[in-house]
């Protein structure tokens, strides 16, 4: 199966089924999301293997922030972020690895952060009010129409690189092509169900175009430092689950607290 098709079908099963659990929420969606964490802990794991983080912590402290964001709201999202640290410095003590404590400790923080607190948010987002589910829809939407737009655009007339240190494949009008793919859906998503403003969906969708090639950068990134191509192979042609989540991971931040300062939330 080539790479193209593999996409093809990993986002013909999975999107659907993405969407229905979003669409439900609850413990459902809840059990999803504690899943991906793991799963991209644990991929980040094998990535950074050579920087030593202590992965029982991370899992613990992702799941004690998702748990936060579900059973406590933003507050105990951050609590329960916080005793990553904590976490962290025990067992790594308990452990007496031979890294250093502050490269242990601080790759498991940035792991629990970026993969944890980041899909904390999208717990936040979904159960933030009666638009939550909406929403939710909408960045999930907006990006996956950014990523397919900006992927075929620079793939046709892709000619200048984006970011050629951290990845040669993007380009600038496979960005333009994107952005304008997520401002339109998320302005469809969104104003045409009089949830927010035209003006504010624009914005929003911009930010979201924004972020989300940014997430995206940012797992390119640790992986030119860590030496690897993709984070797993679990997705087929999508790489691992980290190469799927690392656009969502930040709009959904950059949405939830812009939505928040919009009081649309």
């Amino acid at each position: 199966m080539t790479p193209l098709a593999s996409r093809v079908l990993v986002a013909v099963v999975g999107l659907p089924a993405v969407l229905a659990l979003v669409y439900v929420g609850g413990w459902w969606l809840f059990v999803l999301v504690a899943v991906a964490a793991v799963l991209g802990l644990h991929e980040f794991a094998l990535m950074t293997r050579s920087l030593r983080p202590v992965t029982l912590a991370a899992y613990a402290g992702a799941l004690l922030t998702l748990f936060g964001a579900k059973l406590g709201g933003l507050d105990w999202t951050v609590a329960g972020f916080l005793a990553t640290l904590l976490l962290a410095f025990v067992l790594h003590w308990v452990g007496q690895t031979r890294q250093s404590s502050t490269v242990a400790i601080a790759a498991t923080v940035l792991g629990t952060a970026w993969i944890g607190l980041c899909l904390a948010h999208l717990l936040l987002l979904r159960d933030s009010s009666t638009h939550g589910r909406l929403a939710t829809f909408a960045v999930l939407l907006a990006v996956w129409a950014g990523d397919i737009g900006a992927f075929f655009a620079g793939r046709l007339i892709g000619r200048h690189k984006l970011a050629p240190a951290l990845s040669p494949g993007k380009t600038w009008e496979g960005f333009v092509f994107g952005t304008l793919a997520t401002v339109f859906v998320t302005f469809v998503t969104l104003y045409k169900q009089h949830f927010i403003s035209i003006t504010d969906s624009i914005i929003l969708g911009l930010v979201i175009a924004v972020a989300g090639p940014l997430g995206d950068l940012f797992e390119s990134g640790i992986k030119r430092d860590m030496q690897v191509k993709d984070s797993g192979r679990l997705l087929g042609g999508h790489g691992g689950v980290l190469d799927r989540l690392d656009a969502p991971l930040f709009a959904f931040v950059a949405a939830f607290y812009l939505l928040r300062a919009l009081d649309a939330l």
